[in-house]
């Protein structure tokens, strides 16, 4: 259950996060982890419905860490034992104090303490996850995917402050979404492998269609990146006082579609050629044809209406599900290996 919730409460920051962006939130809050210098939680007498957006996106960042903590440490409990899970609360609390004492000693000095205190924090969770993935004597897949998302959202906590700090610059924005999106795909794959039978794999489909699906995945790629670029450098900066610099936005709106269009061309080859052969993963493909369908006819109709808010939203949380469905495609190119004797 917890696993399904990591995935789902992924998507939906992806969903928050971006009505922060689409509704002008983005300096909702102007600190952080505070609201405002004086208050943790938004005044809105002061900051109105865009403090509150925007502290609910925070808000919801604390819910998805707590399920990714708990996807962990059911995973430790199943896996390493008691011993395993009492180690890993050991580096917890090591990390809780090593934060603590680096906010200490960077608070007299004219810089952000806060962001020195979670990298110190994130660096002890990712010793922890090195150290799990090292004495797990079993499914050491489920714990270092249970262990990347749990370093990702304490990641994303990071970057999301230093989003604010620096103003909303456009390319940290976008590297936000980016790594919320791959977060959704970490989730999404370690539901793939707790339903698998674990061990050895083999490749379930021609070698042509392994490589043709690879090939998707940089057109995916290439999709994704010129879609964040084109967000980018578009009308919808965060904040009304926020201007966007660089890139001509209609000229990347044209070259966001070339891969596109290409990715689609792609994806309907690989589903008609999964279904024809009758491959293993021909109802992921299909799935994944169908969420491609539907974002090209998302991505034509808000050019075509001007960029309105929702179809900018449906668009980011679209790319975010086909991008989970590809990698679930992926991980269905092999199956448990047959012992032949």
């Amino acid at each position: 259950m917890f696993a399904w919730l990591s995935f789902i409460s992924e998507t939906v920051i992806i969903g928050t996060g971006g009505a922060v962006r689409l509704t002008g939130s983005g300096l909702g809050c102007t600190e952080w982890p505070l609201c405002t210098p004086e208050s943790l939680v938004p005044i809105v007498e002061v900051q109105g419905i865009h403090g509150i957006i925007e502290f609910g996106n925070r808000l919801m960042t604390g819910v998805v860490g707590i399920i990714a903590l708990a996807v962990v440490l059911l995973v430790l409990h199943l896996f390493s034992g008691k011993r395993g899970l009492f180690i890993a609360l050991r580096f917890a609390a090591g990390g809780i104090v090593a934060a603590g004492i680096a906010y200490a000693i960077a608070s007299p000095f004219p810089i952000p303490a806060f962001p020195v205190a979670s990298a110190v924090l994130l660096l002890a969770v990712i010793a922890a996850a090195i150290y799990s993935a090292r004495t797990t004597p079993a499914r050491r897949d489920l714990v270092v995917l249970a262990w990347l998302t749990l370093i990702g959202v304490v990641a994303q906590a990071l970057v999301g402050g230093i989003t604010v700090l620096t103003g909303l610059n456009p390319f940290i924005v976008g590297f936000h979404y980016t790594s919320s999106l791959l977060l959704v795909c970490v989730t999404a794959a370690f539901l793939v492998r707790l339903y698998a039978v674990p061990g050895p794999r083999e490749r379930s489909v021609p070698a042509w269609f392994a490589a043709a699906t690879h090939v998707t995945g940089v057109a995916l790629a290439a999709t994704i990146l010129f879609g964040v670029l084109t967000t980018g450098s578009g009308p919808h900066s965060g904040d009304a006082e926020v201007l966007r610099q660089g890139f001509d936005a209609t000229v990347l709106a044209h070259v966001h579609s070339w891969p596109g269009y290409i990715l689609a061309g792609l994806v309907l080859f690989l589903a008609i050629a999964a279904w024809v052969l009758r491959l293993e993963p021909r109802r992921w493909v299909l799935a994944l044809m169908l969420l491609i369908v539907v974002q090209v006819g998302v991505g034509i109709w808000q050019a075509r209406e001007g960029l309105p808010p929702i179809l900018v939203g449906t668009h980011m949380v679209l790319a975010a599900l086909s991008a989970a469905a590809y990698t679930v495609v992926v991980l269905h190119l092999k199956r448990p290996r047959v012992d032949s004797h």
